[in-house]
């Protein structure tokens, strides 16, 4: 990439000017010297939890993997990845030296509970870290010039690591101009943005004084742990805690999993029925970048540690929480405010709705997650819509990341007769068949199943059987492909007595496979007739893993594909293609999907601000004209202005509504072909 160099304009200035500009600026510099970040040391407990971890890995986990040299340099690489994921902070000769050092030794240290290389690399982040802030922090002695042709690369995961200072200066001077950047855009003056950015980088050498031994060793083991699966994953005791509490975001405060990389912290997933899901404001990769309360001001809290952050957001139910959210791809900010809560049981439960298309008495149940108790209630659902006189069903798995084995499996159960649901293989090879666990069939009538990339784990277990037996249609999106199965296990034996919490490791011990004999893992399931990719598949899914479990298969179970569901498929096909061309809010969300497509294959983003905000406002006239028109067919007032828009605004389920289509073009389908039956039969 080239940079065009501003041109000098001094000549042209009159002498006056000159003697001002000559005037020396105050160079900023951080509140803390170098010698104030110490790394602390590994305690007894952390060495004893690190050779714990290593032995219940080796033995127990579903991959058979050798601890050995070539595996200890991809442990290497994936700790460096997670001390410097942007790869800014160390330069190419340290990347060198501590490779030729330490690289092929990580087995042996995890073995023997050391920590030395984990402590030492982790040192030298420290140090190289305190050095790039306190570069950017002498940046802001004066406002930058936004107005030339540089650029700054948007993904340097596989990038090159900086050459000497030069290079890595280079790398921070693009960083700062982007945070600059950013606060313009939220109509921000130099001096409010100078004082967030030297605040917000004064904070991130703090917490670099912070660092507890329980971090790193958490940040090390994670290293191991996930170069052998995506899942498998260490929490040290302060984390384990509030895993085993239900404290971490997922079932009190907004319901929402965070996770963190570099200085960011952003949502991986939502808790359905939960404070954040419910908000329809918010979305996994959404970054959170400021954190209030009910009133006074919000905390910028980029380069926070992540259990600093989320202690921040819990609190008690009821409270206010304010959050600055920002699009994983960057731009205007935006302000959610959520009102904290438990997860409601009701919110999670299974429901049903019946409405008529297009002639039809069309039934959705929507499962949010897969709960001890789901086929019982999706049982009496199904009488209700019975009494209702629906005529075909919608199961909408959206957004359904899984749950019980047991319930995908007893849910399969309720729309087949008999027959085997899903195979699930162990770390020893055995394959265990599960069964429909009795032979009622308590609905036989169309059935469409919907599924998109956050679709995982029971969800696809369910939709690939309903696919097997031919007895569903499944329309949407590909899902996510997590055909694996986790336990979570503590580091402390009933032996330890008076032993301090050592933390507890999530492993992977098992794989699903479909009665077709094919893996989940990976592939996912792919749906019979497709919907515009709303979830970006490049972003999201198990296939995006380097390290994922691979595809595979064993033998096919025992089944029979008796109910032809899927020959109404090219019709409906036909039908569905036909009115999305012609419907406003596919139109709408096909050229959002094309910006969006263009924006992700680009490498760099541009520094200069006016190009910046003209893309910006580009955005939001196109979202102002989009949501005017749906308005001006709903009859509504239409805005002046997209922040006029309501804040408790929730569009439409389009994406239902036409699903709600197909499904009546199911019922006609279906009743066509009874009527050409008995039509034959009476000859």
């Amino acid at each position: 990439m080239k940079f065009n160099k501003t041109k000098s304009c001094l000549a042209a200035l009159a002498l006056g000017a000159l003697v001002i500009n000559m005037t020396p600026a105050v160079a900023v510099a951080p509140k803390l010297k170098a010698t104030d970040i110490v790394i602390p040391q590994p305690t007894e407990e952390n060495m004893l939890a690190t050779k714990r971890a290593a032995t219940r890995l080796t033995q127990s986990h579903y991959r058979k993997f050798q601890l050995d040299d070539a595996f200890s340099e991809k442990i290497f690489d994936r700790y460096l990845k997670s001390l410097d994921f942007s790869r800014n902070t160390f330069l190419q000769a340290d990347i060198d030296r501590m490779r030729a050092e330490y690289a092929d030794k990580i087995d042996n240290e995890l073995n023997e509970g050391k920590l030395t290389i984990a402590f030492k690399m982790y040192e030298l982040m420290m140090q190289r870290r305190y050095e790039r802030y306190k570069y950017a922090l002498s940046l802001l002695d004066k406002e930058p010039n936004l107005n030339t042709d540089d650029q700054i690369e948007i993904d340097r995961e596989k990038a090159a690591w900086a050459k000497n200072e030069s290079e890595a200066d280079k790398l921070w001077e693009e960083r700062v101009k982007n945070d600059i950047i950013n606060l313009k855009l939220k109509d921000k003056k130099w001096p409010e943005i100078k004082a967030k950015l030297i605040k917000r980088y004064d904070l991130a050498i703090r917490r670099l004084t912070q660092t507890k031994a329980d971090d790193i060793v958490q940040v090390y083991l994670n290293a191991f742990a996930r170069e052998i699966d995506p899942h498998t994953s260490y929490l040290a005791p302060r984390t384990a805690k509030s895993f085993n509490e239900s404290m971490n975001l997922s079932l009190e405060g907004i319901g929402a999993t965070l996770q963190s990389e570099d200085d960011e912290t952003s949502i991986k997933s939502l808790v359905p029925g939960a404070p954040a899901e419910r908000s329809k404001k918010i979305k996994a990769g959404d970054k959170i970048i400021g954190v209030g309360q009910a009133t006074g001001e919000i905390e910028d809290v980029v380069g926070w540690r992540l259990e600093d952050i989320v202690d921040k957001i819990k609190g008690k139910k009821g409270t206010k929480v304010r959050l600055e959210i920002e699009s994983a791809k960057g731009g205007k900010s935006r302000i959610v405010t959520l009102v904290r809560d438990k997860v409601r049981l009701e919110d999670q439960a299974a429901k049903l709705t019946v409405e008529k298309v297009d002639g039809e008495n069309i039934a959705v149940i929507k499962i949010p997650g897969f709960y001890l108790g789901l086929t019982e209630d999706v049982k009496k659902l199904l009488a209700e819509m019975q009494t209702k006189k629906a005529k075909a069903l919608i199961v909408d798995l959206r957004e359904n990341g899984g749950g019980a084995l047991t319930e995908a499996v007893s849910l399969s159960g309720l729309f087949i007769s008999d027959g085997p649901i899903v195979q699930v293989r162990d770390a020893y090879q055995r394959i265990r068949i599960h069964e429909d666990p009795d032979n009622a069939q308590v609905y036989a009538g169309p059935l469409l199943v919907m599924i998109n990339r956050f679709s995982a784990s029971a969800s696809e277990i369910f939709a690939a059987a309903m696919q097997d037996y031919d007895r569903a249609i499944i329309i949407g999106q590909n899902t996510f492909g997590k055909g694996t199965v986790q336990q979570s296990r503590s580091l402390n034996f009933v032996y330890d007595l008076d032993q301090t919490p050592l933390g507890l490791i999530q492993y992977t011990i098992q794989k699903f496979y479909r009665i077709n004999g094919g893996s989940t893992q990976l592939k996912g399931v792919a749906p019979d007739i497709t919907f515009p990719e709303v979830i970006d598949a490049k972003e999201y899914g198990e296939e995006k893993e380097g390290n994922a479990l691979p595809w595979d298969k064993v033998p096919a179970a025992s089944y029979s594909e008796s109910n032809k569901a899927r020959a109404a498929v090219s019709e409906l096909s036909e039908k569905h293609i036909a009115r999305m061309a012609k419907d406003p809010e596919f139109i709408a969300l096909n050229e959002d999907l094309k910006i969006r497509d263009e924006r992700r294959e680009r490498k760099f983003l541009s520094l200069n601000f006016a190009v910046r905000k003209a893309e910006n406002d580009k955005d939001d006239a196109k979202r102002l004209k989009d949501i005017n028109a749906r308005f001006k067919r709903e009859g509504k007032p239409l805005l002046k202005d997209i922040d006029n828009l309501p804040k408790d605004y929730e569009a439409p389920d389009f994406y239902l509504k036409e699903a709600q289509k197909m499904a009546a073009d199911l019922v006609k389908f279906e009743s066509a072909k009874q009527q050409n039956v008995s039509a034959e039969a009476k000859k």
